[in-house]
């Protein structure tokens, strides 16, 4: 079996055919290897951007890539689709993350109105592989590509980051050292099936119709941060940053407080958090400034 690990590099283009931003690929940087990730091949090409005529500085910035070195090398989008098809022959595509999934499609369905790429067929995510590897099991926060390098004391050079070629190479590391722990075969997913792709494009959201059945009012409570015991809501529910807040009082210790619960829909899963904080009165407020 071999593997491709893959990393993209993309501009925030406005499409005036679609009215919207389009996350247009301007670079592909990919590194084959055997099933023990020796490296046997490599890939890089630019992209000449087509729906974009320019450039964001912040992508200017961390990639050091001009708009006009791009036109002067770039090849068009879908040529570095055939091209890298041809590369990627039968093998597991890696990536850190799925966002290079997600832009790849966006672009592919561009250009030919099918979201279906012809290079996947099995696919990784070394992102998720990497967290399991570590014990990181924090959903509200996804493990950094070079922070995770870190843990793993692999050195690389932070100028030489965001670039397609050289994040690519330091996914493999993270990939390699961490094989030796746990297989990666496991997390490796058949992306022949439509539900593969229903997946790919779901988009996570915040719920915020309370009367949704993605709404477990059964979360909708809390206990006291001083005693322990439950609650009671003193307001109705209202929505304020995509979550649901109200006022709460415990009876045994006369405090306020203020409830935080968010619902988090993604594909197959609703993330709830919750969060108390105490409501101080205003001369409570006023003796800690005294203090």
């Amino acid at each position: 079996m071999s593997y491709v690990i893959l990393d993209l590099e993309w501009n925030a283009s406005y499409s005036k055919m679609l009215h919207k931003f389009v996350n247009e690929i301007i670079e592909f940087g990919a590194v084959k290897t055997d099933d023990e990730f020796n490296i046997i091949d490599t890939f890089s090409v630019m992209v000449v951007p087509k729906i974009g005529k320019r450039l964001s500085p912040k992508v200017k910035q961390l990639t050091k890539i001009s708009y006009s070195e791009l036109k002067a090398n770039g090849i068009p989008f879908m040529e570095a689709v055939d091209r890298f098809t041809d590369f990627a022959v039968d093998s597991v595509i890696v990536t850190w993350s799925t966002s290079d999934v997600h832009a790849l499609i966006e672009n592919y369905s561009y250009y030919t109105n099918d979201f279906h790429l012809p290079f996947l067929s099995r696919y990784c995510n070394v992102q998720e592989f990497c967290e399991a590897c570590l014990n990181i099991n924090d959903s509200s926060s996804q493990l950094g590509l070079s922070v995770c390098a870190e843990m793993l004391n692999i050195e690389f050079e932070e100028d030489e980051q965001h670039r397609a070629f050289a994040d690519a190479e330091l996914s493999l590391k993270c990939l390699k050292k961490l094989s030796q722990k746990r297989s990666v075969s496991d997390f490796v997913y058949d992306a022949s099936k439509e539900e593969f792709y229903k997946r790919m494009m779901f988009k996570n959201h915040f719920v915020t119709n309370i009367d949704s059945d993605d709404v477990d009012k059964s979360q909708m409570y809390f206990e006291c941060l001083s005693c322990g015991r439950l609650t009671k809501r003193l307001t109705k529910w209202k929505v304020h940053n995509k979550a649901f807040t109200a006022d709460f009082l415990c009876d045994n210790c006369a405090k306020k407080f203020l409830g935080r619960v968010t619902f988090k829909k993604k594909y197959d899963s609703v993330v709830v958090r919750k969060k108390l904080v105490e409501k101080r009165s205003e001369e409570d407020k006023a003796h800690n400034i005294k203090i």
